[in-house]
């Protein structure tokens, strides 16, 4: 399973490049650690840190991704081992978390797992980070949605119907990507999509201002939080003066 084998290797918030630069003191007497300058390096922290919590979810339930995975190998613990696992991660019975999009998806959660339990820690606030990130990360697929009601896109598509289907015979499921590729730009479906998507796209993010406002408040605080949680694993505390160094 490929779950399993991706968290048998561990994300460790020590593997990470450095920041960069000195920590800049803070009121409180600690340093506030600064933050990746890239928005990559910044999806990556988060996505560390999560892990590290979640590992530590794990452990107070005597469990580990690593463990689970060696288990699996042993003959007829397969199926358990997998249960048990992915209940400890994602929760077990019916999710409480739920929203429907507008493409007609519904996207379900529970609240009980280690996941739930990292994501808590990090955004504060599970549920609204749950609705935002659903909401956000399917923008795209809502635009996509509405170039299909537009008719130049469906008389556009209409060509490339036409030009991907053989004269003769059954055709394949799908045209091979050279043929699928061909057809679009000979149909203008390319050029149709290149005109509309882009408008479509401003639309739904205009329509779903609140919810991307949410997504960044709540990015920004995990970001701090990773930003803590790694310099509480990489800088130790000076015994001397009770300060961490640049």
């Amino acid at each position: 399973m490929r779950l399993l084998r991706a968290l048998a290797v561990a994300l460790v918030l020590l593997a990470l490049p450095a920041l960069g630069g000195c920590a800049t003191p803070t009121g409180a007497g600690r340093d506030a650690p600064e933050l990746p300058r890239t928005e990559r390096a910044r999806d990556d922290l988060i996505k560390a840190a999560q892990q590290v919590l979640v590992e530590r979810c794990l452990a107070r339930r005597g469990l580990s991704s690593k463990g689970a995975a060696d288990e699996r190998r042993e003959d007829g613990r397969e199926d358990a081992a997998d249960r048990r696992l992915q209940g400890a991660l994602f929760g077990r019975g019916r999710p409480e978390l739920s929203i429907t999009l507008a493409t007609g998806y519904t996207v379900k959660a529970h609240t009980d797992g280690c996941l739930a339990a990292a994501q808590r820690e990090l955004y504060g606030d599970e549920r609204r980070w749950f609705r935002a990130q659903v909401v956000v990360n399917n923008l795209r697929a809502e635009a996509g949605l509405r170039l299909k009601d537009d008719p130049d896109y469906r008389a556009a598509h209409g060509r490339w119907t036409d030009c991907a289907t053989p004269d003769h015979g059954p055709g394949p499921d799908r045209p091979t990507p050279a043929v699928a590729a061909r057809c679009a730009r000979e149909s203008g479906l390319d050029e149709v999509r290149a005109r509309l998507e882009p408008a479509l796209l401003d639309q739904v993010r205009a329509e779903r201002r609140d919810q991307l406002t949410t997504y960044r408040q709540l990015r920004t605080r995990a970001l701090h939080r990773a930003a803590d949680l790694y310099a509480e694993r990489t800088v130790p505390e000076n015994p001397e003066k009770g300060s961490t160094p640049s």
